[in-house]
């Protein structure tokens, strides 16, 4: 079997500091486990450290980054998910946790993930939902003209995934891009803002430009005058879903 190609240098910059900042909501866990439905044997693709793996189910991680590897508490397979090592039907679901986008070829993934296991789960973001939120709309417009990311539509249709809608709890445990949407204060700390690769992509000039913009208008409360509906609100549809195949 070839090794698997090297992750990405923003892939491998991210898992240095991954567990600082990113694990287990325990809401976001509920609704990925129960789409696993009755699956006794898990394949977790793009694993990462370990975050969503069901304890009460038999999992086995793939993950290409020796630096996210490193950190998880259990031993993963070193490939890729484009060319997973696996016998066709060998696992009762697939999941993948907001991995699929740091792939080089994320259809080829999501369909060697549905060859592999009877029912696919993923957790994603859609690029065209999260151009309506306060973080893009307001201080980082070039997240729209970030390349190569495909909407959860045309992943869900590679595979005939159904979409189901997750709502993102104001006081999120994991903290992914849009996890402080009721926390304004948290894309100020750079601990927070390495825990997501979109930092990475649009680059270090536009990043300071965006935590200056945001930390005058959190000073001068016009953030939360633009922004007042959110206080409120337990949950929030960011634009997560689950694409559930099965």
């Amino acid at each position: 079997m070839r090794p698997p190609k090297p992750p990405s240098a923003d892939y491998e910059r991210l898992g240095a500091t991954y567990t600082a900042t990113r694990r287990t909501d325990p809401r976001v866990a509920a609704r990925i486990w129960a789409a696993l439905g009755d699956a006794r044997s898990v394949l977790n693709v793009g694993a990462g450290t370990g975050s969503y793996e069901p304890a009460d189910r038999y999992v086995v991680a793939v993950e290409p980054s020796a630096v996210m590897a490193a950190q998880r508490a259990t031993p993963a397979v070193r490939a890729a998910a484009e060319a997973l090592p696996f016998h066709d039907a060998s696992f009762g679901a697939a999941m993948a946790v907001l991995s699929d986008h740091h792939w080089r070829d994320p259809i080829a993934g999501l369909r060697e993930m549905a060859r592999v296991a009877r029912r696919v789960v993923v957790f994603q973001w859609d690029p065209e939902a999260m151009a309506d939120s306060w973080l893009v709309r307001d201080y980082l417009p070039e997240f729209r003209s970030l390349g190569g990311l495909l909407t959860l539509a045309e992943r869900a249709a590679a595979i005939g995934a159904r979409l189901e809608p997750v709502a993102i709890p104001w006081d999120c445990a994991d903290g992914f891009f849009h996890a402080f949407w009721r926390r304004p204060e948290a894309y100020l700390q750079e601990r927070v803002r390495r825990g997501s690769s979109v930092w990475a992509r649009v680059g270090p000039a536009v990043e300071a430009r965006v935590v200056a913009e945001l930390r005058t208008d959190l000073a001068s409360g016009a953030w939360r005058e633009r922004n007042a509906e959110l206080v409120a609100l337990d949950a929030l549809d960011c634009g997560y879903r689950l694409l559930v195949t099965g």
